[in-house]
């Protein structure tokens, strides 16, 4: 084992530029996945900091014990807790202050007329806290609200909006109110909580713009005596809280908060992160076979005097693994230092472009290096395992043949296995596809197509460059020939290195296909459900937004040349056993400005105890027309309510649709998420547009837009998202360009004396580099070529397996364009590769290029 360990570092030491794509490669794989974990903990640590801070003086909140929560949210929605009850509060012996704490959304109106946020974080208004430790909010500022009008504002939001203390601008709650900023304010020590804008009212203020009923509070807050626990604080409330009511400390209060604000996000964004970074480590695996293959042939004759002179095969094999265990381990090391560089860079970076989020020391966790640490290791040795055991398994005779190269071809068993794995990847897909719509059966296909392609790469090769590299022949004569034919000489090399690119343009390709799928049935869905000219919308994510005020539509509706102006709301309540996302209207009209399909029953009379109901909703609870349906409210009243129409068509109206009437009883703070209007005959767009304009100016200044231009802007969140895509994977496909180059370069010095034969029978320097990349192109048109067939393939079945599974009815889309450009970006990419190696090569002297063996 010495006499290995000695022979491998000499190895290295001698041929270290072999190396140095493998090296690299390694160190951003696990430099990308060490500063996705490590900013991950920081970001936690540093949110957690600061909600402590921010709630370190609130010990016990009393708050409703049940919530209402719809399909595919966390957090659900509880009833309010009537503000008569912080007297019976106040009277715990244990209690030192309590206060109620009225909370809702309220979206402010920058110096500029813009909206602040609202696309994404929260935007919330509540009352101002007169107890400065109940007060998770500290005025930097300016002073505390006193009068009607007056608010204080968060100094992110601010600062932001182009606003400070003494100006006066608009509060959307929805309904537009006119505020003065008396102060500015700061939370746990930072401007705000990340993006979220926070506005504080006065609690007469509370109550009539963020609340349906004066009385109301989201919670009640509660401070202890000096020397009472959290813990005892709660068990003493508890005997005094009415049904239905609960207590719980403080620091469960700000962990839910946290959790709320921070962590759904983090972990959607870290593991967002995570896959790509796994993507990149799934490239560098190719990259780092290919380099071992590469040289282990390179070294037969040397593996092959070795076992001649007594070394056993365990020994060769050990060597080769001692080489790639010092480059993993050398590489990983100094990745993990890359990677705490990567996540202080983006800790710097956020603020500076518009994420403000908490200040704080860099957590550096165990777990975060020890992982990527083992990964980079793993993958390293896992992809030098196999040339490891080829070298080992050597002859001895080797040393007696006159070249090294590798001519590895195709074999049965591979074209076999292969095929095999396209079998399973036919049979997983489309019994997810069609037979049962899963994601997780396409999922498992994906993988087999994937493997499956790798597998028969070597096997495809052949014919593949063939007749991709047909046209050279014509094109650059015998440079393009000679390209082709050296790219044909090692099919199993040639598919190792395009597969490296090939993953990079699979997942590119995979997402474009999607995106572009999912913008068809966005614009789709608006063309055939959207029957209105105008739709009025207050674009947000989440939470994010205040949305329209329910006086909107009446207002557009007043206008001459408006012929319905229909507000669509939003609420939530149990139905049948479930919670379910409501939405409020008029459906008597509703039909006029929405296409809803064939109905049965009637939409015209629901009245207060109606509702109507989707097909698929109503096939899914088994309910007809005239069929009852329990629904259960926040407020904690639970009634009866007869289905009178069911609908088709749902994409933009829900599953649930009820009166205004039927909701005014039940609702908290009421608004609008779109406002869709029709002129009458003979009204101009952009005539009715502008009447449209004038009057939602007076409400806050929502975004309105044509019908064409509403469908445009409901998909612009999904160009942001290919954007982000794109510039990840970027990473991915330098890597891959890596292993191009590491191959072409390591293939050019095992054909040193035949570069040096051709230069001496009259091959120019321009011949040869001109060739060198033109092999170069042809690799990567071949792993181009695969991964745009992949990954559209792959597109398809994710778009009939979401579409299937959620009853969406994707619209499966292949943009031509955007795949042209992909596959440009490849060809280029493969050039770009191609010419370090080819300088390289056209450097070569040529008496000593023909003097090597």
């Amino acid at each position: 084992m010495n006499a290995s360990l000695r022979l491998s570092l000499s190895s290295l030491r001698a041929h270290r530029r072999r190396f140095a794509g493998t090296f690299i490669s390694v160190f951003l794989g696990v430099a990308f996945l060490a500063g996705t974990l490590v900013m991950g903990d920081t970001l936690r640590a540093s949110f957690s900091n600061l909600f402590g801070d921010a709630t370190a003086g609130t010990d016990a909140v009393v708050r409703s014990a049940d919530t209402i929560t719809t399909p595919g949210e966390s957090q659900g929605v509880r009833q309010p807790v009537d503000v008569s009850l912080v007297k019976s509060v106040e009277r715990v012996p244990q209690v030192a202050a309590a206060e109620p704490d009225i909370q809702g959304r309220g979206q402010l109106v920058g110096a500029d007329g813009t909206p602040i946020g609202g696309q994404g974080p929260p935007t919330t208004a509540g009352n101002w806290l007169r107890d400065t430790r109940l007060n998770p909010y500290r005025l930097a500022e300016g002073r505390a609200p006193a009068r009607s009008g007056e608010v204080v504002v968060n100094k992110g939001a601010a600062e932001k909006g182009g606003l400070k203390v003494g100006d006066t601008t608009t509060l959307r709650t929805p309904d537009p109110v006119k505020v003065t900023i008396v102060g500015l304010a700061t939370f746990g020590g930072a401007d705000g909580m990340g993006q979220a804008t926070y506005t504080g009212m006065t609690r007469a203020d509370a109550e009539e713009y963020l609340t349906a009923r004066p009385g109301e509070a989201a919670n009640i807050k509660v401070r202890a005596e000096d020397g009472v626990s959290q813990r005892q604080l709660v068990d003493a409330l508890t005997p005094v809280l009415p049904k239905g009511m609960e207590a719980i400390t403080g620091q469960e209060s700000a962990q839910e908060n946290n959790e709320t604000i921070s962590g759904q996000f983090l972990t959607l964004f870290t593991n967002f992160l995570l896959v790509f970074s796994g993507v990149a480590l799934l490239v560098a695996t190719f990259s780092i076979y290919n380099t071992f293959a590469i040289v282990v042939a390179q070294r037969t004759r040397e593996n092959a005097l070795l076992r001649a002179l007594g070394a056993a095969r365990g020994q060769v094999t050990a060597a080769t693994l001692v080489e790639a265990t010092a480059v993993a381990l050398t590489a990983s090391a100094l990745g993990l230092g890359g990677g705490i560089g990567i996540a202080a860079g983006l800790q710097a970076l956020f603020p500076a472009v518009g994420f403000p989020f908490p200040e704080g020391e860099l957590v550096v966790k165990g777990t975060s290096l020890l992982l990527p640490l083992a990964v980079g290791v793993v993958v390293c040795l896992g992809s030098a395992l196999l040339p490891a055991a080829r070298a080992g398994r050597t002859a001895p005779l080797a040393a007696l043949r006159e070249t090294a190269v590798d001519q590895s071809g195709t074999s049965r068993s591979r074209a076999v296995v292969g095929g095999g794995l396209g079998v399973l990847a036919a049979a997983s897909t489309l019994t997810g596809v069609w037979v049962t719509p899963s994601l997780w059966l396409a999922g498992l296909g994906a993988l087999f197509a994937l493997a499956a392609f790798v597998v028969l790469g070597p096997v495809a090769s052949r014919a593949a460059v063939r007749a991709l590299g047909a046209p050279l022949d014509r094109l650059r004569g015998i440079t393009g020939g000679l390209a082709r034919r050296n790219a044909l000489r090692s099919p199993r090399r040639t598919a190792a290195t395009a597969s490296a690119l090939m993953i990079g343009v699979t997942v590119v390709s995979l997402f474009t296909v999607f995106a572009a799928s999912l913008k068809t049935t966005m614009d789709q869905t608006v063309s055939r459900s959207f029957a209105g000219d105008i739709a009025v919308s207050a674009p947000s994510f989440g939470a994010g937004g205040s949305g329209l005020s329910p006086k909107l539509a009446p207002a557009i509706a007043e206008q001459p040349g408006v012929r319905y102006a229909v507000g669509l709301g939003s609420g939530v309540a149990d139905v049948n056993g479930g919670g379910r996302a409501l939405t409020i209207t008029d459906p008597a009209t509703l039909g006029k400005v929405l296409d809803l399909g064939p109905v049965d029953g009637t939409l015209q009379h629901l009245g207060t105890d109606g509702i109507a109901v989707s097909r698929k909703a109503a096939d899914q609870q088994h309910l007809t027309v005239g069929s009852t349906a329990r629904l259960a409210f926040t407020d904690g009243t639970k009634p009866s309510f007869t289905v009178r129409a069911v609908y088709d068509q749902s994409e933009l109206v829900g599953n649930y649709v009820i009166t205004r009437s039927a909701w005014a009883p039940h609702r908290t703070q009421d608004s609008d998420t779109l406002v869709a209007v029709t002129f009458d005959p003979g009204v101009s767009a952009a005539e009715g547009k502008a009447t449209v304009e004038r009057v939602a100016a007076q409400y806050g200044k929502p975004s309105v837009q044509t019908r064409s231009e509403y469908a445009e802007s409901s998909a612009s969140g999904i160009d942001m998202m290919l954007t982000l895509v794109y510039a990840l994977l970027a990473l991915a496909v330098f890597i891959a360009l890596l292993g191009i180059a590491n191959t072409l370069t390591l293939a050019l010095h095992e054909r040193t004396r035949e570069l040096g034969l051709l230069r001496a029978v009259g091959q120019t320097r321009p011949q040869l580099r001109a060739m060198v990349r033109w092999e170069s192109v042809l690799v990567a048109a071949f792993g181009t070529a695969g991964g745009l067939l992949l990954g559209a393939f792959l597109g398809w079945v994710l778009v009939r397996a979401a579409g299937g599974a959620s009853d969406t009815g994707f619209t499966f889309t292949l943009p031509p364009v955007n795949l042209a450009a992909v596959a440009l970006v490849g060809l280029a990419a493969g050039a770009l590769a191609g010419l370090r190696p080819a300088r390289r090569a056209a450097r070569l002297n040529v008496l000593r290029a023909i003097a090597m063996e």
